[in-house]
Order: structure tokens, then sequence, then C-alpha cells
């Protein structure tokens, strides 16, 4: 399943190219990478217990929807900037904090003894920091964008 969604992601993912100029989607992947990888180490390095902090991320990704949701209806170009800046930052957070989530999992007795289950743990693990990798790029994409 994950491969099959990651699939149809990537041909619905491929529009980008249509819209967008080719240096954009260029600037925006690299500095969705290199801020995702950043942010990954940072999670799996970090002493900071980032779970705590597992509300506020919730609360701010529930707001950022709404954000969104609003804006289709108000067309502001003001708060589509506020947006894709909280985007940034929502998914910058979300990145460590899961990276950090897969670190405990992998280490847990529980889920490395038993072999499907870690199955299972890594396939979540891999599709959560992909949506994230891919929200983190869209974000960036929409303040970078050049459309054209």
């Amino acid at each position: 399943m994950f491969v099959a969604y990651a699939i149809l992601n990537g041909l619905t993912l491929s529009l980008i190219f249509l819209v967008y100029d080719i240096g954009a989607i260029n600037l925006a992947f690299f500095s969705a990478a290199g801020t995702f990888a950043a942010m990954s180490v940072l999670g799996y390095t970090t002493e900071l217990d980032l779970s705590q902090y597992r509300t506020y991320f919730m609360m701010a990704l529930i707001g950022l929807v709404i954000a969104m949701v609003i804006n289709i209806f108000l067309h502001s170009s003001g708060l589509d900037l506020i947006i894709s800046i909280a985007g940034v930052l929502i998914f910058t957070v979300l990145t460590a904090y899961d990276t950090q989530k897969i670190k405990r999992w992998a280490a847990d007795p529980t889920f490395t003894e038993d072999g499907s289950l870690l199955m299972k743990i890594s396939i979540m693990g891999a599709l959560t920091l992909y949506l994230d990798f891919v929200n983190l790029f869209l974000f960036l994409l929409r303040l970078f964008g050049r459309r054209r």
C-alpha cells in the first residue's frame, strides 16, 4: 500500500512541472532536502524530549488546515503567505519530532521482538517522514514559486 501511495503521489506531484518554473522547483526541493536532513539529525541526536510538545504540534497542524480551508473562500494572498510560512515551520518541527519518535520505536524491545509489528512500524515511520518531506517541499514551493 505504501509503494502504491508513493507512486500515485509521485504522479500527482509531477503536475507541479506544469505550474512552476524549474528553477523554483529546484530551489524548493534542495531547500526542503537540506532542512529535512538537518531536522532529522537534530531530532535523532537531541536529548530534549519532543513528545511533550505533541499536542502543540497537532494543534498547529489542525490550525493550518483550517486556515487553508478558509483561504479557499477568501483568496487572500496575505493569508496565503502566512499559511506558507506556518506550513514550513510546522513541517520543519514535525520532521524532528517524527524522527525522534521513530528512534524511540526502534529502541523499544516490544517492537523489535515481533517481526511483523516491526515491519508495520517501519512502514508507518517511512510514510510519516515521506509526508513531512512532501509537505515541507510544497510549502517551500508556494513561497519560492514562480508560476508559469
